[in-house]
C-alpha cells in the first residue's frame, strides 16, 4: 500500500512519487541489483569528479546515499518499535563535510551500498504488518514506517538520476 499524504511531509513525496506501484519491497530489491550494476560502471578516477566546484564529488554523493539509507532505516526502526520520542534533524552538509568520503575507494562505497540495502531489505521484510502504519516525528515532520520505506527507495532513484544527468 502506498503512503497517503498524511504519512510524510509533502517534500518527501518528491521521493515517494518516484516509486512505481505499491510493492516497495520488490522495488527495494530490484533497485539493489540495478544500482550496484550501474555504480560498478563508474571508475575510481571518475568517482572523485565534481560537475561544479561547489558540488559534491560522486564519492560524496554515494556516501550521502549510504548515510541517508541508514538514517531512514533507523527512523523506521524507531517508529516500528513504538518509540514515541521525536528524532532530531539530519544536516546532510555537516555529514558530507565530515565524512572523508573522497578518501574511501569507490569500490568500497559500492560494496557498502550493497550491504546497507541488503540490511534494509532484511529489516523491512521482518516487520509485522501492524508496524508499517506506526508513526513518529523526525526533523519536525511526521513519518510512517511505510513512508520511510518508500522514501528510501525514492531517494536512491533520485540520486542515481542526478549521477546520470550531472556527473556521467
Amino acid at each position: 500500500m502506498r503512503p497517503t499524504s498524511s504519512e510524510a511531509a509533502s517534500y518527501y513525496f518528491n521521493y515517494i512519487d518516484r516509486v512505481e506501484g505499491d510493492d516497495v519491497l520488490s522495488v527495494l530489491d530490484t533497485q539493489l541489483d540495478e544500482t550496484v550494476k550501474f555504480l560498478s560502471t563508474v571508475s575510481e578516477e571518475k568517482s572523485v569528479h565534481r560537475y561544479a566546484p561547489d558540488k559534491w564529488s560522486l564519492r560524496e554523493l554515494l556516501n550521502h546515499v549510504n548515510d541517508t539509507e541508514r538514517l531512514f532505516v533507523f527512523r523506521a526502526l524507531w517508529f516500528a518499535r513504538g518509540f514515541e520520542e521525536p528524532l532530531p534533524s539530519f544536516d546532510q552538509e555537516v555529514a558530507v563535510r565530515n565524512s572523508g568520503a573522497d578518501a574511501v575507494s569507490w569500490k568500497d562505497m559500492v560494496e557498502e551500498f550493497q550491504s546497507l540495502r541488503q540490511t534494509t531489505l532484511s529489516f523491512f521484510r521482518s516487520l509485522p504488518e501492524v508496524a508499517w502504519g506506526r508513526a513518529g516525528v523526525a526533523s519536525g515532520n511526521p513519518f510512517t514506517v511505510r513512508a520511510l520505506a518508500f522514501i528510501a527507495a525514492g531517494h536512491v532513484a533520485h540520486h542515481v538520476d542526478v549521477m546520470k544527468r550531472f556527473y556521467l
